[in-house]
């Protein structure tokens, strides 16, 4: 499953859902097919027909980095995606389960792990090449295809204008066309513990940038702990999302010159930390984690955030 979702100020709309299971076009992909339905043209009574199996406990959902295409169903449609795969964590599990040192940027690109011979080994030349081919040969196309290819390299709106051209539904069908065959390969390397890892991650990156006035109350519950991984002597620690506020325009402070104070407590903590960017959710850090390493870069982002309250009080009292 894909979603194509476009900036419409500080949140995400979504435009197309792809199935093999594309939103403004979501994606749906099965083993034999790959469906585009267009939520712009489908609009909410789509969606609400799509709603059940998004957010069903019985339908798993396969996809590539969750945290926005989540975003958008849920502030757009208000689905609350769940049950979701995400390969980009399975990538990681699988790195740290076979003792590999772990990575501080926590992604990888779609195009990056199809290259991957344990997965894939195959380039993505849709993604990485057609618009370089194509403007190579732009001479053999006509007026309507090189607008096409333009807009998909220099247009945020692109998925939004309309019936979908062939060179769309190619560019969308192929965002999917390999993801049950690379969650195949992988479910099938990971152990019991990472299992858990994967589908209770997945849950909390579901709902990361969801943000509500009920801290996430509304959602479904997060897998517990297995009770034959509880009974193992290196039982893993019960895993939390935190979200902490920075103060308005401070946030480059806390992320650092180059990003080094984000990995400096990526380094002394064994935790995910994301910023919303500039796509939103702004002032905010998402912390996950075991709790006790949650608590632990919690509390080293709130030092963060203390100097630059501190700097910007003793700023004031300068002036006078």
């Amino acid at each position: 499953m894909d979603l194509k979702v476009v900036k419409i100020t500080s949140l995400m709309k979504l435009t197309c859902l792809q199935f093999l299971f594309i939103l403004s076009h979501m994606r749906l992909a099965f083993s034999d097919a790959i469906y585009l339905v267009d939520a712009i043209q489908g609009g909410e009574m789509l969606m609400k027909a799509c709603k059940p199996a998004l957010e069903s406990s019985y339908i798993t959902k396969v996809i590539h980095d969750c945290k926005r295409d989540s975003e958008a169903l849920y502030f757009q449609f208000g689905i609350k995606l769940h049950n979701v795969v995400d390969i980009q964590i399975a990538y990681f599990l699988f790195e740290e389960q076979e003792g590999r040192t772990r990575v501080l940027a926590d992604y990888i690109s779609f195009v990056g792990l199809l290259a991957d011979p344990r997965y894939c080994g195959i380039s993505y030349v849709e993604k990485e090449e057609v618009r370089v081919l194509l403007r190579q040969t732009s001479g053999s196309f006509g007026k309507k295809e090189k607008l096409v290819v333009l807009a998909l390299d220099e247009d945020p709106n692109f998925w939004t204008y309309g019936q979908l051209s062939e060179l769309m539904v190619c560019a969308a069908a192929d965002d999917v066309r390999f993801l049950l065959y690379i969650y195949h390969k992988m479910v099938a390397k990971l152990n019991q513990q990472s299992l858990w890892y994967l589908a209770v991650r997945g849950a909390m990156y579901c709902r990361c940038y969801c943000l509500n006035d009920n801290a996430f109350a509304d959602w479904p519950s997060l897998p517990p702990i297995p009770d034959n991984l509880i009974a193992d002597e290196n039982a893993p620690e019960e895993e939390i999302l935190c979200v902490l506020d920075v103060p308005p325009g401070k946030m480059g402070r806390v992320i650092g010159r180059r990003g080094a104070s984000i990995l400096s407590i990526k380094e002394s903590c064994n935790a995910e930390v994301f910023i919303g960017g500039t796509r939103g959710p702004a002032d905010k850090v998402f912390i996950i984690g075991p709790v006790q390493q949650v608590r632990k870069a919690e509390a080293m982002l709130r030092g963060e955030c203390w100097m630059c309250f501190k700097k910007f009080i003793l700023g004031i009292a300068s002036r006078f």
